[in-house]
Formats: structure tokens, sequence, C-alpha cells
């Protein structure tokens, strides 16, 4: 039988090294300014870009692709090559997370998507985005973006 102090012990979460995929999803508006695509955690709203777990064999720009599609319903051209990574940690998870970023450059939006309905999305000009960006880790990634010719 377990006493109440053993049983503290059998709830302590293990803290594991999650990797993830996600994308930083751009176009150019008809003024050729460009923008970003963020989309809000469902769990709190703050902004970031389409990201998640990695399929078992899958790899992180195919991830991301399928990231981009089921978060926001973006499908585009995704670099082979990552941009970079940042790592984070969730509020309800002892977990770390660490995020391969891909460029994606969005060439259609569909209307139906997996997720639609359970996250805001928003196109932003790259100042913004990077304002408003949750992540330190993303915000040094977005902000790199200004040298970048896309």
């Amino acid at each position: 039988m377990l006493h109440a102090h053993d049983q503290s012990n059998s709830t302590i979460a293990t803290v594991r090294d999650v990797q993830q995929a996600g994308a930083i999803c751009y176009r150019r508006n008809g003024s050729g300014q460009l923008r970003i695509l963020l989309v809000g955690s469902r769990r709190n709203g703050r902004w970031g870009v389409p990201k998640g777990n990695l399929d078992p064999g899958e790899t992180t720009p195919a991830a991301a692709r399928r990231e981009s599609f089921e978060e926001a319903g973006v499908v585009g051209d995704v670099e082979a090559t990552a941009f970079g990574s940042f790592s984070y940690r969730k509020d309800s998870s002892p977990h770390h997370y660490h995020v391969t970023v891909h460029l994606l450059h969005v060439v259609e939006a569909q209307l139906d998507f997996p997720e639609k309905g359970t996250r805001k999305q928003k196109w932003f000009p790259l100042k913004v985005a990077i304002r408003d960006a949750a992540q330190p880790g993303l915000k040094a990634l977005l902000s790199r973006l200004e040298g970048v010719v896309l």
C-alpha cells in the first residue's frame, strides 16, 4: 500500500527534450511589402508560428509544411535547409521544446483546414511580427529576416 508521501513521488513528471518543427510563413502583399503569418496558441492565444511534433520518420521540412496547413491552412514552398531554431517551455509542461524552423513561401491559403476555428491567425508586417511574437527565440529569428531578401 502506498503512503501519502509515496504517492507524491509517483506523480513527478519526467522532463524530456521534445523535437518540433515549425515554419515562418511569409508572402508579399500587393505593394510588395513582406508579411509574416502568426497563429495564436490554443492554450493562451499568444502569437507564434505554426509548429508541432514530428511524426515518426518525418523530416523537419515535411513537418513544417504539415503544421502550416493544419494550423493555418497555408500551402507553399518550404526551404529544405533550416533557417534556425529556438527553444521554449510551456507553462503546463515540464518538457523542453526545441523547434527547427524553416521558411515557407505561401502560395495558397485554403478556406478549410484541420484547426480552423480553434486558432486565430493574422498576417503582420515584419516589425510588428517581431514585436508581437511570444517566444524570445522566435523574435530573434524573425529579426534575422530584416537582412534577408525573400
